[in-house]
């Protein structure tokens, strides 16, 4: 689902869809040394995930790499009442739902958690902490919101769990909370996730330059190349975000020599090819991306690249693995929210556009979840509602060109004209090339009302 986190366009990401997005592995444990790699999904929905270590530990080994899964459950065999091994084989099993988009991963993850939950209750942060990033990466936050907490209260010192907490804060809204979480995750253990959540946080208030400079500290931090190629990744995100598609292509370029099988920064270069007229080398970048991982928002975007290009049978028929797609998520318990209520919204029907944003909203009232509402109800010609719903969508001042978009259009349908020419040209102003078919309706739009 969509990661990161959510991000402007094309592509909407999760601070968890790309993002993204907020999966965290926090099994570390001092009986066998085990542990598991934290996802630096700050910014995210994407499966791009952090080698960093978690404060205060001795380098994590990822249980999903190098047998480790395999060992976890032969050490399971001998011992199947081990909480410590239970908890971390439920970590690895949520990263490996999100580094291979395989969702049946999510029910494997629940059960051995509430396992090792059942075996032991107190101070059992790991499994805490591991429920926390399960229901985040479904996108139910309030539950994770509730298990985060519960795993900072059994370990306050863990600077991965609040990151877990920062992450749950922001999807819900709650962006002072957040922040506070976010500042003793990097006063816990300065390094490359803590400083891309304070990256993202700055991001999240229309602060760009205090964005870049964040990020630019997590890539001096960072220590690997994945931790490189994750850096890369937002840095290049958030030139393409501010229209500087040149420089995105250039971050996304550098993190790939760093990381070639870092599937994430494909798509960030597929997205810059585009934007710089580059139609070829897009589709074979974004289509790789979409083999090696096929997350429905790497498969709408590249079902819209096609819809961009005049390729309608093939947009068609991303359009129907998306559709697919969520199917699946859904079945397994991934609750649906911005990318597809949008989906709807520009693809499929706006009644449903509307069903789903809602209940998005409900369960996550994030800036991302306020445009897709505002998006859905312009949709279904309800633009006074839609309106309210986009004021709230930039009340925090971001500079996200779709955004502003959407609510230039809904005010267009309104009849004020001189708003609607003001937000086009503020969106286009901040990124000419923010989405591969809304761009173009853009300028058309603003033309005419010129």
């Amino acid at each position: 689902m969509s990661t990161p986190a959510h991000r402007s366009a094309p592509r909407r990401r999760t601070l968890l869809s790309a993002a993204v997005a907020t999966v965290l592995g926090v099994g570390l444990f001092a009986a066998g040394g085990i542990g598991l790699a934290p996802w630096s999904a700050s910014h995210g929905d994407d499966g791009a995930a952090s080698s960093t270590a978690v404060a205060g530990a001795p380098p994590a080994v990822d249980p999903a790499a190098a047998g480790g899964v395999t060992a976890l459950q032969q050490r399971l065999r001998a011992n199947p009442r081990d909480p410590l091994a239970l908890g971390t084989l439920g970590l690895a099993y949520v990263q490996q739902a999100r580094t291979s988009g395989d969702p049946t991963y999510y029910p494997k993850a629940e059960a051995v958690l509430k396992r090792s939950l059942a075996l032991e209750k107190k101070d059992n942060y790991t499994a805490l902490g591991g429920m926390a990033a399960l229901e985040a990466a479904r996108h139910n936050f309030s539950r994770a919101l509730d298990w985060a907490r519960r795993a900072t209260a059994a370990n306050p010192y863990n600077a991965t769990l609040q990151g877990t907490l920062a992450d749950a804060c922001t999807q819900l809204g709650r962006y002072t909370e957040a922040a506070d979480a976010t500042q003793r995750m990097v006063d816990l253990k300065p390094g490359t996730p803590s400083f891309a959540r304070a990256s993202y946080a700055a991001e999240l208030r229309g602060d760009t330059t205090a964005a870049r400079a964040d990020m630019r500290r997590a890539l001096r931090a960072a220590a690997g190349p994945e931790d490189r190629a994750f850096a890369r990744y937002y840095l290049s995100e958030l030139a393409f975000d501010s229209g500087d598609a040149a420089t995105a292509l250039t971050e996304a370029e550098a993190g790939l020599r760093a990381a070639p099988s870092y599937t994430a920064l494909l798509q960030a270069k597929a997205r810059a090819e585009a934007a710089l007229g580059r139609d070829r080398a897009a589709l074979t970048d974004l289509g790789r991306a979409v083999e090696r991982l096929p997350l429905p928002e790497y498969v709408l975007q590249l079902g819209e690249l096609h819809a961009s290009l005049g390729h309608r049978e093939e947009a068609r028929r991303q359009y129907e693995v998306f559709r697919a797609e969520q199917r699946v998520f859904a079945a397994n318990g991934v609750a649906l929210d911005s990318d597809a209520a949008l989906y709807e919204a520009d693809h499929g029907t706006p009644a449903r556009a509307v069903t789903i944003a809602r209940k998005g909203l409900a369960s996550r009232p994030f800036l991302d979840s306020h445009d897709a509402l505002a998006w859905a109800l312009h949709a279904a010609g309800r633009d006074r509602e839609a309106l309210a719903e986009s004021d709230l969508a930039l009340s925090l001042g971001t500079r996200n060109a779709l955004f502003h978009y959407h609510r230039a259009m809904i005010q267009r349908s309104l009849g004020d004209h001189a708003k609607a020419r003001a937000g086009l040209r503020r969106a286009l102003e901040i990124n000419p090339h923010f989405h591969p078919l809304h761009a173009a309706e853009a300028r058309k739009a603003l033309a005419a009302l010129s």
